[in-house]
């Protein structure tokens, strides 16, 4: 096994040991960056001498991939977006704090969709990345270059935020584990927001257990991020001793189950997931979240009105892009903004402009905050009957470069994803299995209630080990 090939826990064992530095790891990550990147595209930059340099002050520190929105001092941030080309970070996010503290060390800076607003990284300004399962297709967005670094091994684990499905859906592509948060466990200071209400920081590994570790090291307090809760971070990695599905009540939701668009072999391999729960002792409950089908209009209101006021400070006054056609204070708004920005952030910036203008506030954005509140209170109920929900994680495994044009059917991607992302609870994508006929990977998702990330994990756990 190269050590580029090793998940977190190993490389840790390994680096306690002696066996192998920090360096060695790098080395071995470097290589197989060079070797791999230009077909892939996994990686936006990496800057080895950067790179070594952190390994050899921090000698048994392992070293994680970093998705190109949260920033890492002294090294680019350009959420691959034309309007942040050059940009440097002045300051290290909460989140890489936490990781350095933790033994961990940032490691190259990884593709995503254009402010994360994609499901397939097909919207990012700076390149193309593909799944390393079959390169004809898309990794999965936004996180898909954090998706496609584990899933050919380019890295140990890499970080990727969640607003409605980046971490998710994208593990599912590629065969990892993705751990989309609670709202509030993680810090989002120095993580460049897109619906501040609704992003999240997230560990995407290569099993469970290293998930669990990783997110212990990223979680905690923040006076800089008053969403983020005192009481102290339970240790996720010890909770996972003796992870058993046997008496986990889990609940399967008819609203994940029967839509049209699922993919057969999505269904046929989610199906067998819940046999398999079943079988080792879990007890399988139905339940229903009726406001469900809400969810996807929810969301493509709440999240591009919140888009269309963050994105404002990117104007070419303080850093980014700057149009060189601009003539007075007006035009180097609009001729900045315009070159900058892509097709994609540029529809939701509009659309969410639109939603917050006068007249139409209490029509779309007012009622659509209502409606969140009503498919909070379905999740709240449910988890008072059952100890998570087990649906598929995305409709279809992953599709081709270039075969979704019509942004309608592109969002529909994030279907399954979107509500808890919308109730704020914690959410795990798991790999569940491969497509009969493509050899594709699919995972499902497994949901618990707020700040039950601990349970979230443990079941997780239980699940990875019956689906070996």
């Amino acid at each position: 096994m190269e050590l580029c090939e090793l998940g977190i826990r190993q490389a840790q064992e390994g680096l306690a040991k002696g066996e192998f530095s920090s360096r060695d790891i790098v080395e071995s990550i470097i290589a197989r960056y060079e070797a791999k990147n230009a077909e892939i595209g996994a990686y936006l930059t990496f800057d080895t001498d950067q790179a070594l340099a952190l390994a050899d002050a921090n000698p048994k520190s392992v070293p994680i991939a970093v998705k190109d929105l949260i920033n890492v001092e002294g090294q680019p941030c350009t959420c691959a977006s034309k309007i942040l080309r050059g940009y440097v970070s002045p300051y290290d996010a909460t989140v890489i704090r936490n990781m350095k503290a933790n033994g961990f060390i940032p490691c190259g800076r990884v593709n995503m969709d254009e402010f994360a607003m994609g499901s397939s990284t097909e919207n990012s300004g700076l390149g193309v990345t593909r799944n390393p399962f079959d390169l004809s297709r898309v990794p999965g967005g936004s996180s898909g270059g954090s998706a496609a670094a584990v899933g050919a091994n380019m890295c140990v684990a890499a970080l990727g935020t969640d607003t409605g499905g980046s971490i998710r859906q994208p593990a599912s592509f590629c065969n990892c584990v993705g751990v989309k948060p609670s709202y509030g466990r993680v810090s989002r200071y120095g993580v460049t927001a897109f619906a501040s209400s609704l992003d999240q920081v997230g560990p995407m590994t290569k099993s469970v257990e290293d998930a669990a570790v990783l997110l212990h090291a990223l979680a905690g307090h923040d006076e800089m991020d008053g969403t983020t809760p005192r009481d102290p971070v339970p240790d996720y990695a010890a909770s996972l001793a003796g992870a058993s599905m046997k008496g986990v009540r889990i609940g399967i939701a008819k609203e994940y189950f029967d839509v049209a668009g699922l993919d057969p072999e999505v269904k046929r391999i989610t199906d067998e997931a819940v046999r398999r729960c079943e079988q080792a002792g879990a007890e399988l409950v139905p339940v229903s979240l009726p406001h469900t089908e809400y969810a996807m209009a929810v969301y493509y209101i709440i999240a591009p009105a919140e888009a269309s006021a963050n994105l404002a400070r990117f104007d070419g006054v303080r850093y980014g892009h700057r149009s060189a056609a601009s003539r007075d204070v007006f035009t180097l708004y609009t001729k900045s903004r315009a070159e900058g920005f892509g097709p994609e952030v540029k529809r939701r910036i509009i659309m969410g402009t639109y939603v917050l203008s006068s007249g139409y506030y209490d029509a779309y954005y007012g009622r659509a905050q209502r409606v969140r509140t009503l498919i909070k209170r379905d999740f709240d109920e449910v988890f008072g009957k059952v100890d998570a929900l087990l649906t598929p994680c995305a409709p279809t495994p992953a599709f081709r470069l270039g075969e979704l044009q019509d942004p309608l059917t592109m969002y529909l991607n994030d279907l399954f994803t979107i509500p808890s992302s919308l109730a704020g609870v914690c959410a795990a994508s798991v790999p569940a299995g491969f497509t009969s006929d493509t050899k594709l990977p699919v995972g499902v998702q497994i949901i618990c209630g707020s700040f039950e990330e601990e349970k979230l994990l443990r079941i997780s756990k239980a699940f990875e080990e019956i689906s070996k």
